[in-house]
C-alpha cells in the first residue's frame, strides 16, 4: 500500500510545481476558458458596482492595476501621484535604520515645490510640516500628503478612467468572476487531512493552474448534525476576511452530495506536526516562536477588528505556507459578535478554553487571549500547559487544571516569554492581557516586551523573513492511507426543502482572491491586451456587433443555442453609452 501513497504524492507534487509543459499547471484550453465577453455583455453589471475609488482601487486589485495603466498611458500628468503613492508605502514598511535617508528622498523628490516630480496639490502646512519632522521619520509621516493624493485622485481622474476602455475592460474581468463554478472548474489531489463534515483534498483550477485545498462538507452529515448554520457562518465569514494571516476562501460551490470550500492552500504543514515532528526534542527556539507568535496574532487582530472570535487557536490550525509564513485556518466555530454584545457557548478544544468558557460564561474576545497563550507557551515548551501530548486523561481532569492550576515554566522560558504567557494565561479575563480594549485587545499584545523586536510594519506586509523554509519537495501530511475515512451517512435524505440552505453557499467566486489568482498566475497580463496604438480591440467597442460562434464545417451537425459570451444585449443607459463613446480631454488646473 506504500506505492499508493508515493503515486499519490508524485502526482501531487508534479502538479505543485507546475506539470511539465509551458503551460504551468493551464488547461490547453484556458485561453477560451477566459475569453473576454463583448463589452455589450458587461456594462448593466456597472450598476452592481460600488462605484468608489476606495472600493474600484484600493480593494480591487485588478481594478488598481488598470486604473495605474490608464494614468500610465493616456494621463501622464496622474502618474507621477500614484508614483509617489507607491513610494510612501515603500517607506511605511522600510527599516527603521533607512527611513531618515529616505524620508529625505521622498520629499526633495515630490514635497517640495520646487521637485521636478512635485505632487502640487499638497497645501502649505502639510509640507512644512513634513519639512519639520523629516528628521524623526516616524511611519505616519506621510500619511497626511497619501490622504490628499487619493482624494484628488478619486475626483477627475477617477472620473475619466469611468469613461476609459480601461474601465470597460475592468467590467470584462468582473463578468468572467462571475461565472458559474462547478467541479469541473477544478482537478482533484490526494487526501490531504480531514474535516468535521468531510476531507480536505488538494486542488487545482483548470484555467490558471493555481493551487488551493478544497475543504468538502458532505451534504448528508451536515444534515444529520444539524450543522447547517455552522457551515454558512464559516462560509460567511472567510468571505468577508481578507488577511495575510488567516486562510482565504477563493470559491464556494456545492457538487451532488458535498459542499465545496475552495481555501488557501499551506503547503508547509500545520504547527503541531513541526513542534512535534521537525527536531531532535519538541518545541522551538524563542525567535521562532516569536515569529509565528507575532503573524499568529496579527490573524487574530484582523479578525477582532471584523468583530469576529475565533474560539479554537491551537497548533493544529496554525498553517505554513511555502514560504514559512503562517496562517489562521480552520474558522468552523468562529462567530461575529455585533459591537457591545456578548457569545456564550462551551466551544473549542479541550486543554485551550479559557476558564470562562469552561464554566459557559459569557464572553467576547478573551477566549482567543486565553488560547493563544496556550499556543505561545506550547511552541517554547514543546507541550500544552494543561496536558501532556498523547497524555490519557479525562476531560473534566483537564478542565479543572485549567481552572484552578498554576502552568509550570521550564528553563526554555526568556523572562520576556515567560512574562507574556503568565499574562495571557490569567484565569480571569478582567486581569488577562489584551482584554481590555475589546476589539482592539491586540494593540495591548503587540506592546508587551516579548515583542519588542518585531518590526510589525515590515511583518505586516509580509517582507520578514520566516525562521523556517518548508522543503518545496516533501508533503507535510499523513500517508493518504492513515488518514481516516468517513463511516457512510444512513438514514438521512436530501430534498427540496435543502435548496434554500445550498443556493446561500453555493456563490462561486470571491472577489479579490480569483483577481489576484489571475494576476499570480500570469493569466492578467497575458490576456489584458489592448488594440494597436492604445486602441480599443475589437471585443470593447461597443457599437460593434460581436461576431458569431463558429458552427463548424458540417451542415446536417446539431446546432448550438447562441452562447452568453457573444449574444448582444441591448444598453438600457444611454447616457451611460454616450460617456463610453467620448473621452473628455479637460485637464484639470
Amino acid at each position: 500500500m506504500e506505492l499508493e501513497n508515493i503515486v499519490a504524492n508524485t502526482v501531487y507534487l508534479k502538479a505543485r510545481e507546475g506539470g511539465t509543459d509551458s503551460n504551468k499547471g493551464k488547461s490547453k484550453k484556458w485561453k477560451k476558458i477566459l475569453q473576454f465577453p463583448h463589452i455589450s455583455q458587461c456594462v448593466d453589471f456597472k450598476p452592481l458596482i460600488d462605484m468608489k475609488y476606495s472600493y474600484v482601487i484600493d480593494q480591487q486589485p485588478i481594478g488598481r492595476l488598470l486604473f495605474l495603466q490608464f494614468c500610465e498611458e493616456e494621463r501622464p500628468e496622474f502618474h507621477r501621484y500614484n508614483v509617489f503613492l507607491d513610494s510612501i508605502e515603500k517607506y511605511e514598511i522600510e527599516s527603521d535604520e533607512n527611513r531618515i535617508e529616505l524620508a529625505k528622498i521622498l520629499y526633495d523628490r515630490y514635497i517640495r515645490r520646487d521637485a521636478v516630480n512635485a505632487v502640487d496639490i499638497l497645501s502649505e502646512d502639510m509640507i512644512v510640516r513634513c519639512r519639520n519632522q523629516l528628521d524623526s521619520a516616524h511611519r505616519e509621516l506621510f500619511t497626511d500628503c497619501s490622504t490628499a493624493v487619493k482624494s484628488f485622485l478619486a475626483g477627475r481622474p477617477f472620473s475619466l478612467f469611468e469613461s476609459s476602455m480601461y474601465f470597460h475592460r475592468f467590467l470584462q474581468w468582473k463578468w468572467l468572476e462571475r461565472q458559474t463554478v462547478t467541479y469541473k472548474t477544478f482537478r482533484m489531489y490526494r487526501v490531504l487531512g480531514k474535516g468535521g463534515f468531510g476531507e480536505v483534498c488538494a486542488c487545482q483550477v483548470r484555467a490558471t493552474g493555481k493551487m488551493y485545498a478544497c475543504k468538502k462538507l458532505e451534504k448528508k452529515r451536515i444534515k444529520k448534525r444539524k450543522g447547517e448554520a455552522m457551515v454558512l457562518i464559516e462560509k460567511q465569514i472567510l468571505q468577508k476576511i481578507n488577511s495575510k494571516f488567516v486562510v482565504s476562501l477563493a470559491y464556494a460551490y456545492e457538487t451532488k452530495d458535498a459542499l465545496c470550500l475552495v481555501l488557501t492552500i499551506m503547503n508547509g504543514g500545520d504547527l503541531k506536526f513541526h513542534i512535534y515532528n521537525m527536531g531532535s526534542e519538541p518545541g522551538f527556539d524563542i525567535p521562532r516562536s516569536r515569529f509565528y507568535a507575532a503573524e499568529v496574532l496579527c490573524g487574530l487582530e484582523h479578525l477582532h477588528v471584523q468583530g469576529i472570535v475565533y474560539r479554537d487557536c491551537k497548533p493544529e490550525n496554525i498553517l505554513l505556507d511555502d514560504a514559512g509564513h503562517v496562517r489562521i485556518s480552520d474558522l468552523g466555530l468562529a462567530m461575529e459578535i455585533p459591537e457591545g454584545e456578548s457569545v456564550g457557548g462551551r466551544v473549542g478544544t479541550v486543554g485551550y478554553m479559557a476558564p470562562e468558557v469552561i464554566d459557559n460564561e459569557k464572553y467576547t474576545y478573551s477566549t482567543d487571549w486565553f488560547s493563544f497563550g496556550c499556543l505561545v507557551y506550547e511552541m517554547i515548551e514543546g507541550q500544552a500547559p494543561f496536558r501532556a501530548r498523547k497524555e490519557k486523561v479525562k476531560r473534566e481532569v483537564v478542565d479543572r487544571r485549567v481552572k484552578e492550576e498554576q502552568e509550570k515554566y521550564s528553563h526554555k522560558f526568556t523572562e520576556e516569554a515567560k512574562s507574556l504567557c503568565k499574562q495571557l494565561l490569567k484565569k480571569s479575563p478582567k486581569s488577562r492581557l489584551g482584554c481590555h480594549y475589546g476589539r482592539y485587545g491586540s494593540r495591548e499584545v503587540k506592546q508587551h516586551e516579548f515583542f519588542k523586536t518585531i518590526n510589525w510594519k515590515r511583518l505586516e506586509a509580509g517582507v520578514e523573513d520566516p525562521p523556517f523554509l518548508p522543503d518545496p519537495h516533501a508533503v507535510y501530511a499523513k500517508d493518504v492511507l492513515d488518514i481516516e475515512q468517513f463511516s457512510t451517512v444512513k438514514g438521512v435524505n436530501l430534498d427540496a426543502t435543502d435548496d434554500t440552505f445550498y443556493s446561500k453557499f453555493n456563490t462561486g467566486s470571491v472577489s479579490i482572491p480569483w483577481q489576484n489568482e489571475m494576476i499570480e498566475t500570469g493569466c492578467y497580463k497575458e490576456l489584458n491586451v489592448f488594440g494597436p496604438n492604445k486602441t480599443r480591440s475589437p471585443d470593447l467597442i461597443l457599437d460593434l456587433k460581436p461576431e458569431p460562434e463558429k458552427t463548424g464545417c458540417f451542415p446536417f451537425s446539431r446546432r448550438k443555442t447562441q452562447s452568453a459570451r457573444s449574444k448582444p444585449v441591448p444598453i438600457k443607459d444611454q447616457c451611460f453609452l454616450n460617456k463610453q463613446n467620448k473621452i473628455n480631454d479637460e485637464v484639470p488646473s
